[in-house]
């Protein structure tokens, strides 16, 4: 189901890096995102809630430049 708050995101398993890109437009790379929460979080169904109770406040986080990576899902 599509996100009214999310835009996009993207998981990069090496890393453990969760890219995400909000309605808004603001991009955000979230660190230390275990394999498991990133699959969980892309079959929720309700995308904003799982991401607000499960991964926003929960892992470190900085805010990204539009130009240091596009975010896809």
């Amino acid at each position: 189901m599509p996100s009214s708050v999310i835009r996009r995101f993207v998981y990069g398993e090496m890393e453990g890096d969760l890219w995400v890109e909000f309605t808004s437009g603001r991009r955000y790379v979230y660190s230390g995102v275990p394999h498991e929460v990133a699959d969980t979080f892309r079959g929720a169904f309700a995308k904003g809630v799982y991401f607000n109770t499960r991964i926003r406040d929960r892992y470190p986080y900085r805010e990204v430049a539009h130009e240091d990576r596009a975010t896809e899902s």
